[in-house]
């Protein structure tokens, strides 16, 4: 299993490699060449696996076992999911109107990037040991990402992680989540600026190639393969747990509703989907409607700024994992990808071809949420149920509600699952303004009287020449 760059400009590496690196050399996003294709047999035999053996059997197919042996891999999954809250890792919540909830924020930061996050952190510890290295993980993050990828390295001898931040723009208990991990080798910036602004000094970063090679820079975004491959599993899982019955010709057909940011996880679920995967993929946005207006128009383009919504961590304009969509709906058209992303990265406007969006169109439902609208799926859901959503999981129950008759619908065609990306407990100030009283846990209370450190990035400074100071004064320690 080899991976190639989406733009076409990079050899082609193993999974180590991609592991290993941000964006591949060429600006591109590292995909593997070739996406395995499940038969009937396989797909009934998975159907009575947990969530972490599903996780096991779908990395063994991007992860060759020279690589990693399998009883290897499978010790290391074991290890991630260790300090997961729930004995089943995740857990499907069966409520009224035939909405299911898939609740993927069990881990340690009540966030669905423990998952795929924590099972990274042990794939990189591996090479490390083996390999006596050091890298230094670079990562940007609209609220969650941040958190999880802290948990997933913090205290390792071999790895520095630095973390930025928007100031004020994810919730208290997101930054604290961060700010609170006093290890030497973690390193926070609460930077003045927006998710998109963030990722600018970070491209700039891996784009100087002899600085990336130097220090080993990575990246733990979803620009990293490992964790879009461990997603695949939340789709399997859905799946198996939806479809009515797994003996009838064709097998019927499951709807999974994705909240959707930088696009990670929606992409996991096209690759789902390519593996032959019976899934319909809704794809649904808050406000910073970029994606829907793609999917509806083909129109992949910047509106004038991001809208700080209840949802935060999908106050996104430039997802970059469509860049990934793109590429498997293309037929693996690197020129193509190459020709389109550098039309978008100097215009930040871009009209997809014809053929391309109607093959997006006929892949992706999408649809947009505002905050009054999740306002209300949080109350109609608690109303009918007595269960707290969080804002991102209410942008896809909104969705659910806003179906024409929706619990008819269940009883008489494609059952529907909401995938639940974090806990409401992260999100206090949009449960109040639901008019519902927070649930919140000690752990997650703890967090305010806890000693804090990070390092400010105001405007006016270059951002990118700060981190390579931090970089190159870290690395003297090593």
């Amino acid at each position: 299993m080899e991976y190639t760059s989406t733009r076409g400009g990079a050899r082609a590496v193993g999974f180590e490699g991609a592991l290993f690196s941000g964006y591949a050399p060429d600006g591109g996003l590292f995909m593997p060449q070739n996406i395995p294709s499940l038969d009937r047999d396989t797909l009934q035999r998975w159907s009575s696996l947990s969530y972490r053996e599903l996780v096991k059997e779908l990395c063994s197919l991007f992860i060759t076992a020279e690589l990693i042996p399998r009883n290897t891999l499978s010790d290391l999954i074991d290890r991630a999911f260790s300090r997961f809250r729930h004995k089943d890792v995740v857990h499907m919540s069966r409520l009224k109107d035939g909405l299911n909830v898939l609740e993927l924020w069990h881990g340690v930061t009540y966030a669905f990037k423990d998952l795929s996050l924590s099972c990274t952190g042990q794939f990189l510890q591996y090479f490390l040991e083996k390999k006596q290295k050091h890298v230094s993980i670079l990562v940007g993050t609209s609220g969650d990402t941040g958190s999880s990828a802290i948990e997933s390295v913090r205290g390792q001898r071999n790895m520095d992680i630095f973390v930025l931040l928007p100031k004020g723009l994810c919730s208290q208990i997101q930054e604290l989540q961060m700010t609170t991990v006093i290890e030497d080798n973690v390193h926070v910036f609460a930077v003045h600026g927006n998710s998109d602004e963030i990722d600018e000094p970070i491209k700039e970063l891996f784009a100087d190639v002899d600085f990336a090679r130097k220090y080993n820079l990575m990246s733990l975004n979803s620009i990293n393969w490992s964790r879009i491959m461990v997603q695949i599993a939340h789709y399997f899982y859905a799946y198996f747990h939806c479809a009515p019955s797994m003996d009838t010709t064709p097998l019927p057909v499951v709807e999974i509703v994705v909240p959707t940011g930088g696009g990670g996880n929606i992409t996991a679920g096209c690759i789902a989907q390519k593996m032959g995967l019976p899934i319909r993929l809704v794809t649904v946005v808050n406000s910073n409607d970029i994606i829907h207006r793609t999917v509806q128009h083909g129109d992949f383009s910047l509106s004038e700024s991001v809208k700080a919504t209840l949802a935060s961590a999908m106050d996104i304009q430039e997802p970059y994992n469509v860049e990934r969509i793109l590429w498997l709906l293309s037929g693996s058209d690197s020129h193509l990808i190459k020709t389109l992303m550098e039309r978008f990265s100097s215009s930040k406007s871009l009209k997809l071809p014809e053929d391309l969006h109607r093959k997006l169109s006929e892949t992706l439902w999408s649809c947009s949420a505002s905050d009054e609208d999740i306002v209300r799926a949080m109350r109609h859901c608690w109303e009918e149920n007595q269960y707290l959503l969080c804002p991102h999981s209410a942008v896809a129950a909104h969705y659910h509600y806003s179906q024409p008759d929706s619990f008819v619908a269940f009883l008489s065609s494609t059952p529907r699952c909401c995938l639940a990306p974090a806990s409401a407990a992260k999100f206090q100030d949009a449960v109040l303004r639901a008019g519902l009283v927070p649930q919140i846990p000690p752990e997650i209370t703890a967090l305010t009287v806890m000693e804090t450190r990070s390092t400010p990035l105001e405007r006016g400074q270059d951002w990118a020449q700060v981190l390579r100071g931090w970089i190159e004064a870290v690395a003297q320690q090593w």
